[in-house]
């Protein structure tokens, strides 16, 4: 064996603490909610950012929160000189959490082994992004309740599957969004529904970084990383599925490589890049103080432009998303610079602009707007602030998620702080932007089908239809603030607008008004009919007019 090797033999031989030290048997972690009982907690994959996951749910222990450590699974033996010396992997994982690495029914590469005991109450799932869908449903339809890892899943027929399991199953489910423990998007969202913005027309976020070696390059590649040590099948996925497809390809598709290992983040069979694994996070939070859930249109863009290293996916992405509600949601990213897009919400009224970053802002500052045309205003104070939010909140906000999930566990409430239902919308965005990007296409979000179709003009002539029928603007979800910000006040010479008929001016008394009528839209099915009908409208005027011309 090379000097350096590590497995789980050796593992065992350096273990400084004793196998009989930490052995926890099933009787004394018996299933029962209640103010003075355990939850048990299984970890499926774990990583880096499960290490996190067990730094929560052992510093919970630490403060007598009757949380436990249950039992791990991951593919690979792991390495204990990785993470600052946390280790990752299996056994090393097992070492933190107290468990007995000898021991096969808690200590497994098979998480379904690990989903059969009767005495696991939770899953977390922070696995790569192929195996989301899959262990979700799995551990839901074992009776388990679920903290996943954003995003939620990796294609969106396996989020549709996931919100119909948890809804099915009736397990409360927390999509690992931490931000969502920030106070300050609940306050936002008020805010934007109080209509003291106006209506809601644009918001825009980003997640711009600059690392030398390239984003994701950083996670480090070691000897002891082999087939001797990882389970490469299992890690593919490619013997399950989920929503009709293969998890993950095949390893003659793949081969064994150690980069496609520790970084998977930068291949498409595993992951999104940064869509996936940053857009999310900003989406989430920045949809849910808006008020609006699933887009109707989605345009994505961006390339390779520096990091070519072998990877998939772009150093520079920009997502594009319009919704129903008559709203934009614009994200851009780069992998090449850190200097950030402000993140904001424009409204007719004002803009909201929030300040800070991270997983917990600082708040938001609220600022006027100016209405070119309008009653006369002092230009004066547009530059201060109209209304101002502090976020008091700070800490761990992986710590809050989880302490809000474990409540929502015990209380056997679905509504926790990052819902599957909200994890599916941010992760449906992101998602149809991967494929406009990668096809070329614009794409319709089909909502009774619940998938992407190919983009028309049928959703900008909807929009067109609204105005030629002079409908009232649509607002989001929890409107309050009646018609403020959402009317147009046209000016009195638009009274010398409309359509000569016999060469005889529309303003002039007498004149006999006509106008060009375009029927009532109720949804998309009807659009065709509105471009026939306008057509054949627009055709019968310019008919007349020309025959009148003559």
């Amino acid at each position: 064996m090379a000097k350096n090797e590590f497995n789980r033999r050796s593992f065992l031989q350096t273990s400084a603490i004793g196998a009989s030290a930490l052995s926890l048997s099933a009787a004394s972690a018996a299933r029962v909610y209640g103010a003075n009982e355990k939850i048990n907690i299984a970890f499926l994959g774990v990583g880096g950012r499960c290490q996190q996951h067990i730094d929560v749910i052992l510093q919970m222990q630490k403060e007598n929160k009757n949380v436990v450590p249950f039992a791990v699974c991951d593919v690979w033996d792991g390495d204990p000189k990785l993470g600052n010396g946390k280790g990752r992997g299996l056994y090393p994982s097992a070492e933190r959490c107290g468990i007995n690495v000898n021991d096969k029914t808690r200590v497994s590469k098979d998480y379904r082994k690990i989903l059969e005991l009767k005495d696991v109450d939770v899953a977390c799932i922070a696995t790569p992004d192929h195996w989301h869908a899959r262990m979700s449903i799995d551990a839901m339809n074992a009776g388990k309740d679920v903290y996943c890892e954003k995003p939620m899943t990796r294609t969106i027929a396996e989020a549709q599957e996931v919100v119909d399991a948890a809804k099915k199953s009736n397990r409360v489910m927390s999509v690992g969004v931490q931000s969502m423990a920030d106070p300050t998007w609940t306050e936002a969202y008020n805010y934007v529904r109080s209509g003291k913005l106006g209506k809601i027309f644009q918001g825009q976020t980003s997640y711009y970084r600059n690392y030398l070696g390239g984003q994701w390059r950083y996670y480090p590649i070691t000897k002891e990383m082999s087939p001797k040590t990882i389970d490469w099948e299992m890690f593919l996925g490619n013997k399950f599925e989920c929503a009709g497809a293969k998890i993950g390809p095949s390893s003659k598709e793949v081969p064994f490589d150690r980069a496609v290992w520790a970084q998977w983040r930068c291949y498409w069979p595993f992951g999104g890049g940064m869509f996936t694994d940053l857009f999310v996070h900003q989406m989430t939070h920045l949809i849910s103080a808006m008020g609006v859930r699933y887009p109707a249109r989605v345009v994505g863009g961006g390339g390779i432009y520096l990091e070519y290293d072998g990877r998939d996916v772009p150093d520079v992405a920009t997502i594009v998303a319009d919704y129903d509600e008559g709203c934009q949601v614009i994200i851009s990213a780069t992998m090449c610079n850190d200097t950030q897009l402000g993140e904001m919400i424009r409204g007719r009224l004002g803009t909201l602009k929030f300040t800070g970053g991270g997983d917990y802002m600082k708040g938001f500052e609220v600022y006027g707007q100016n209405i070119a045309g309008g009653p006369a205003k002092p230009k004066e104070g547009f530059d201060k602030p109209i209304h101002t939010f502090t976020n008091e909140k700070a800490g761990n906000a992986t710590y809050a998620l989880w302490a809000n999930f474990l409540e929502c566990v015990k209380a056997r409430k679905r509504e926790t702080l990052s819902t599957p239902e909200l994890g599916a919308a941010a992760f449906t965005t992101v998602a149809m932007g991967v494929q406009s990007y990668r096809t070329g296409k614009g794409l319709f979000w089909d909502k009774s089908a619940r998938k992407p179709i190919d983009a028309d003009s049928s959703w900008a002539t909807k929009l067109e239809a609204r105005s030629k029928q002079g409908g009232k603007p649509s607002q989001i979800i929890g409107w309050q603030g009646g018609e403020s910000g959402s009317v147009v006040v046209p000016p009195d010479y638009m009274k010398l607008g409309g359509p000569w008929i016999n060469g005889q001016d529309p303003s002039e008394p007498g004149a006999k008004k006509t106008s060009i009528s375009t029927p009532k839209v109720s949804d998309e099915t009807e659009v065709a009919e509105v471009i026939n009908s306008r057509s054949g409208i627009l055709s019968k005027l310019r008919r007349k007019l020309k025959g009148s011309a003559e």
